[in-house]
């Protein structure tokens, strides 16, 4: 799938709270770059507030999260509601990890478009993600 001539997407990858583990969002980073996107890493021990602000100041089209804590039902809705105090409510809101199911038709619920468990194919990340954001360009 192509974007719209010359559109090149900007997303934000973070990692909130506690969680040491960024392997995955580093090779998700990774993959997103290769793919074509223009990814801002955040790094480790973020909190929502900064991702948001970092989502602001980076004029970005989507924001990744990854949570491997089993805190994605804190994190998740408080990124959103910092971004929502950002005033940021065209961003593409997405992430991967140990989610169970019930917990992913939650977070869909509050306003997370997707989430991505492990073992997800990192082209079907991009792919998914890239068709999202031209679908949101028109």
């Amino acid at each position: 799938m192509s974007s719209p001539e010359g559109v090149t997407y900007r997303v934000v990858v973070g990692k909130i709270g506690l969680d040491g583990h960024d392997r995955g969002a580093k090779i998700v980073a990774r993959a997103l770059r290769d793919a074509g996107f223009e990814v801002i890493y955040t790094g480790l021990h973020r909190t929502a507030e900064e991702v948001a602000r970092a989502v602001v100041d980076e004029d970005a089209d989507a924001v990744g999260i990854s949570s491997l804590s089993g805190a994605h039902l804190t994190i998740f809705p408080k990124l959103l509601a910092a971004l929502d105090a950002e005033g940021v409510d065209d961003v593409v809101v997405f992430g991967g990890g140990i989610v169970p199911e019930a917990d992913r038709a939650t977070l869909a619920a509050a306003g997370v478009a997707r989430v991505f468990t492990p073992g997800a194919a990192t082209q079907a990340i991009a792919e998914w993600l890239r068709a999202t954001l031209d679908a949101r360009e028109g």
